[in-house]
């Protein structure tokens, strides 16, 4: 088996695989030896189901194993990760914002299936609202940060990438 560690990045609904915050947690990524990281882009289209499968198609062009896979998604890429993990178990979720919970989403409450996962939300989040992807953190016993911060986490940039260098350093 390979010793690389694939992470693959799966932004939201309005960003891209340039965004801020992506591109630092790949950067975060990149610093770790023997770590493979790519930014999916999901820009051409707006259907999660769609979204999903090119998250399987990138993992799957990688020659990646689901024991040496993170999978790290914000927003609707928070969803493409978790609901992933659900198909395929994975190594490691980190998950920023994500797109849970919501009632009219399809399968927002995906059984997060990655041996360690993390959840980082904003308290003041107007997209994705915090208490109910609380409730699903606490209903299947995943750690939850919640931040005082909004849906984009800008402000918390610097506390995300500490954790997830944090998350990554756990893993290896």
């Amino acid at each position: 088996m390979s010793d690389t560690l694939h992470v693959f990045l799966s932004h939201g609904l309005e960003s891209g695989p340039d965004g801020t915050k992506i591109q630092a947690l790949k950067t975060a990524a990149e610093q770790f030896p023997g770590v493979r990281a790519k930014a999916l882009d999901h820009r051409h289209t707006r259907d999660p189901a769609e979204r999903l499968q090119q998250m399987h198609e990138a993992m799957s062009r990688a020659g990646s194993v689901p024991e040496r896979t993170l999978l790290v998604g914000s927003s609707m890429g928070g969803w493409v990760c978790a609901r992933s993990s659900e198909l395929t178990p994975v190594l490691g979720c980190f998950l920023m914002a994500p797109a849970l919970a919501l009632p009219d989403y399809p399968q927002s409450r995906p059984r997060i299936g990655a041996r360690q996962t993390q959840i980082i939300h904003g308290w003041a989040d107007d997209v994705v609202p915090a208490m109910p992807v609380i409730e699903l953190a606490r209903e299947q016993n995943l750690p939850i940060l919640v931040l005082p911060d909004g849906h984009r986490l800008a402000s918390s940039l610097d506390r995300v990438v500490e954790e997830f260098q944090a998350f990554l350093q756990r893993l290896k």
